[in-house]
């Protein structure tokens, strides 16, 4: 999930001013991304996937308008989404709304560490969705990625027998893979909008909020959750959908180096794994350590390659 900012910082431009403000603003987002998944199995204790969503969902949309407020571009949202209104439709329904429904069902069925290590493969997910959607070629490099990281799937999955095929839990599993497929996709279509990220992401939610209703409504039905839920579930809006991703714009924005910042996220996987143990109580396995390394290894491939070639 937080390889999207690997995305985005090839998509933005950088403002020549001060590193050691990118690095401090770079290093609290991936702090505060680094604590999303030990929140996601905690909102999980009280709220079902489907009121997480829509709780978060909420969280998030509030926190949004208040950015978009103080940054007075409020009055843009209307003008994007009427001109723009099937793709912003599309994005919406993918994001939040089918992703994080997915993702979250993943969660309740996996291990946090398990979960969270399968979703950081949706970068070279994207490379492979880049071939049919945005007609990009798919290199030796993304292959042996590819080869790699999904082992390293393997691995996690099947914790220290790959060979074996006997999967902890096969249905999570195929939900945090499909969560990727989502995720890539979003981004495939993220780059057909020319709006404010801040802004066109508020009008993904403001689209999004119907359809998440809806579907609580006729599937899993409404419930007041405990304090506990709610707080957990704003904590999730907050910070995995809202304001990190506006620090992380910040770091992109004062960064002299998109590269060098967007190397520091290979350290979110594992500082969420020391969350994961002493928070949620979970015991590391040495096979999640072992298969994390290896999409590690994988993504670290894949994007030297891809910045090689550019060159």
């Amino acid at each position: 999930m937080l390889f999207h900012v690997i995305f985005l910082a090839k998509l933005k431009g950088c403002d020549i001013k001060s590193n050691s403000k990118a690095y401090k603003f770079a290093l609290l987002a991936i702090f505060l991304w680094s604590t999303v998944a030990t929140a996601f199995k905690i909102s999980l204790e009280f709220l079902t996937p489907e009121m997480l969503v829509l709780l978060a969902s909420v969280a998030s949309t509030i926190v949004l308008f208040i950015i978009l407020l103080y940054e007075k571009r409020l009055n843009l949202v209307k003008t994007h989404i009427k001109s723009n209104f099937k793709l912003t439709l599309m994005m919406g329904v993918l994001n939040p709304f089918l992703y994080y429904l997915v993702l979250f069902k993943a969660y309740d069925l996996l291990p946090a560490q398990e979960a969270q290590a399968i979703n950081y493969t949706w970068a070279l997910m994207l490379a492979y969705l880049a071939v049919p959607f945005l007609k990009q070629k798919l290199t030796l490099s993304d292959i042996v990625a590819g080869i790699i990281c999904y082992f390293g799937v393997l691995v996690i999955s099947t914790r220290g027998e790959p060979f074996s095929l006997n999967f902890s839990n096969l249905y999570g599993v195929g939900l945090a893979l499909f969560s990727t497929v989502l995720w890539a996709m979003y981004w495939i279509f993220n780059t057909k909008s020319k709006a404010y990220p801040e802004v066109g992401l508020f009008a993904n939610f403001l689209i999004a909020l119907p359809f998440i209703i809806c579907y609580l409504y006729f599937t899993d039905g409404f419930f007041i959750p405990e304090l506990k839920g709610i707080l957990a579930a704003s904590y999730v809006g907050i910070f995995e959908m809202g304001i990190t991703f506006m620090l992380w714009l910040k770091a992109m924005q004062y960064t002299t180096s998109t590269s060098k910042i967007a190397n520091l996220i290979f350290i979110s996987p594992f500082l969420s794994l020391i969350f994961i143990y002493f928070i949620l109580g979970e015991k590391i396995y040495l096979s999640t350590l072992f298969g994390l390394g290896l999409i590690i290894l994988g993504l670290v491939l894949q994007q030297k390659r891809s910045k090689i070639a550019q060159e």
